[in-house]
């Protein structure tokens, strides 16, 4: 991982309670191929990956002939752990369900501040039209449709905050068992457009595949009824950027972006400039005190992983093409 990672993701205690299950070398390398990097990985049976590790392909994997497992201490693991890693038999884990925490934290005061339209009134406030919208019948959470696409670890998350607060839950998830566990949590199973035609609040959980890019497309984002909002955490190619500025930009539906397609905007881009349309940096998922949960995390799999017990994180070769 990055060396400025590495002080966040695993402080001196988290640090600790690792090196008191197996010997830690005091090295974070970002660079596999530095002499004191391949010494290391020429001893290990565990390594412990973060945001900024190199891709771990056949040539990393030439140095490390013990190599038995890597542990993540992030979300997900494609674009740092090759095929070839599974092919070898390595064990994989990831903490992407210690980050889910904090996007849905996120996610659900989003929310709850769009429900009272606090962006959109926000905007109009800086540009000396504010507005009293205390008596509309567009503002308030309570009675509110909340649309959720995608039962992932974050949807069910936010499904779960939101379980019991005066709120109607629908979910869209093309897989049966994702689609059973939501309902259980309260949310009633539809299809895509059902969804997005009867919620005030849609917010995007789904995995980016070739089948998900673009999911709300011109077509999807026509079905949203006027003064809806679109809550996107997870994944800037889920959305069609142009069609969504055209919806956004006659005030037609309302938006919250943590993640866009590309990934920044560039300046001046209409969103950006939006009263209606709050951007954020991708800062829903952990982050600053926050990175500590996918430490921790990952040394309670490695420590699991030694004791010979399940793993809670763990990622199968056969899991690759329906997760993020």
């Amino acid at each position: 991982m990055r060396p400025d990672v590495a002080p966040l993701a695993l402080p001196d205690d988290v640090r600790a309670r690792l090196a008191a299950v197996c010997d830690v070398p005091d090295l974070v390398a970002d660079d596999f191929g530095r002499p004191e990097a391949r010494k290391a990985l020429s001893r290990a049976d565990v390594l412990i990956s973060g945001w900024g590790c190199p891709l771990v392909g056949a040539h990393v994997l030439a140095d490390a002939p013990r190599l038995r497992a890597v542990m993540h201490a992030a979300g997900s693991v494609k674009q740092v752990l090759a095929p070839a890693v599974w092919q070898r038999g390595i064990t994989v884990s990831s903490a992407a369900s210690a980050n889910a925490g904090p996007v849905a934290d996120y996610t659900v005061a989003a929310i709850h501040l769009s429900a009272k339209r606090a962006f959109r009134t926000a905007g109009e406030y800086r540009a000396g039209r504010p507005q009293d919208l205390t008596v509309s019948p567009v503002t308030g959470f309570l009675g509110r449709t909340v649309g959720v696409v995608g039962a992932s670890r974050t949807g069910r998350l936010v499904l779960e905050r939101l379980a019991g607060t005066g709120v109607r839950l629908l979910v869209h998830d093309p897989y049966p068992d994702a689609a059973r566990a939501a309902a259980a949590l309260g949310a009633e199973p539809v299809d895509l457009d059902a969804l997005l035609t009867a919620s005030d609040i849609v917010s995007l959980h789904a995995p980016l595949l070739p089948g998900t890019r673009h999911l709300v497309d011109a077509r999807a984002l026509g079905l949203l009824r006027d003064g809806a909002v679109l809550i996107n955490t997870a994944r800037g190619g889920l959305v069609d950027t142009d069609a969504l500025a055209a919806h956004c930009a006659d005030g037609r539906i309302d938006a919250v972006l943590d993640v866009t397609e590309p990934e920044p905007l560039p300046p001046g881009h209409v969103l950006l400039g939006l009263p209606n349309v709050l951007v954020t940096p991708h800062i829903a998922g952990a982050m600053g005190t926050e990175v500590r949960l996918l430490g921790e995390f990952a040394v309670a799999e490695a420590e699991r992983f030694l004791r010979g017990e399940p793993l809670l994180g763990e990622v199968r070769a056969e899991d690759l093409p329906r997760i993020a």
